[in-house]
C-alpha cells in the first residue's frame, strides 16, 4: 500500500519556512538600518524649531547628508526586497519609508520652498513609483507619499508656532499659505485608504491653528495686514 502522505511534503514545508525566516531577518536588519538613519535625520530636523532661519545654512547640509544615508539604505532595501513578493513583506518597511520620505519632503521645502512630486521623490530615491500588482518589485506608493505629506504638515504647523517665538513672523505666514494649499489639494482626493483618510482629516486642525496665529499677529500689527487678510479668507 503506497503512503497516504508524500514523505517529502513536510521537508518542503520546512524548507519554505526556513527560507521565509531568513528573508524576514535580512529585511529586519536593513529596515533597522533605515530606521537609524531616519531617526538621526529627524533629530537634526528637530533643531529647526529652535534655530533662526539665518542659521539654516549650517544645519540643512547636515540634514542632507542624513537623507543621502537613507537613500543608500533604501537602495539596498529595494535590491533585496525586489527578489520577493512585494505584498508579502511591504508591511515591514512602509512606515520607516514614509518617515524617510517626509524628511526628504521637509528638507526640500525648507531649502527651496518647493514641494517634490511623487515622481520627483521616487526619482531622487532611484526606485519605481506605483508598480502594478503583477510586478513584485520594490516601489514607492502614492499612499506612502501622501502620508509623508501629512507628517510634514504636522512638522510645519509646529514650526510656524516656534518661528513666531523666534521673531520670524514671515515664516509663519509662508507656512500658513503652504499648508492651506496642501489641505485644499487633499480635499479633491477620493481616499479609499482608511488610515490615510483619518490622517488627512486631522490636517484641518493644524491649518486652522496656524491661520489663527497669523491672523492674531496681523491684529497686533506684527505682519502686513494684506497678508493676514488673505490668511483669514482662506479659512
Amino acid at each position: 500500500m503506497p503512503p497516504m502522505i508524500d514523505p517529502s511534503l513536510f521537508d518542503q514545508i520546512k524548507s519554505k519556512i526556513e527560507e521565509d525566516t531568513t528573508v524576514r531577518k535580512e529585511l529586519e536588519q536593513i529596515v533597522d538600518e533605515l530606521h537609524q538613519h531616519v531617526s538621526f535625520t529627524q533629530g537634526l530636523l528637530s533643531k529647526i524649531h529652535s534655530t533662526p532661519r539665518s542659521k539654516y545654512a549650517t544645519l540643512l547640509p547636515q540634514v542632507e547628508e542624513g537623507i543621502k544615508s537613507q537613500v543608500a539604505t533604501v537602495g539596498k532595501l529595494s535590491a533585496f526586497a525586489s527578489q520577493y513578493p512585494y505584498y508579502k513583506y511591504n508591511h515591514k518597511w512602509t512606515r520607516p519609508l514614509q518617515d524617510s520620505l517626509s524628511t526628504c519632503l521637509l528638507f526640500t521645502w525648507l531649502s527651496t520652498h518647493t514641494l517634490l512630486t511623487p515622481l520627483q521623490l521616487a526619482t531622487y530615491y532611484s526606485v519605481p513609483l506605483n508598480l502594478t500588482a503583477q510586478d513584485d518589485a520594490f516601489h514607492i506608493t502614492t499612499e506612502e507619499y501622501l502620508l509623508a505629506l501629512v507628517s510634514i504638515i504636522d512638522d510645519l504647523s509646529r514650526l510656524a508656532m516656534n518661528s513666531v517665538t523666534l521673531g520670524d513672523t514671515a515664516l509663519a505666514v509662508e507656512i500658513s499659505a503652504f499648508i492651506r494649499d496642501l489641505h485644499a489639494g487633499f480635499q479633491v482626493l477620493n481616499l479609499k485608504n482608511d488610515i490615510l483618510r483619518k490622517r488627512v482629516d486631522s490636517i484641518k486642525y493644524a491649518v486652522k491653528k496656524v491661520e489663527d496665529v497669523v491672523y492674531d499677529l496681523s491684529l497686533r500689527g506684527l505682519i502686513p495686514a494684506a497678508g493676514a487678510e488673505n490668511e483669514k479668507k482662506g479659512e
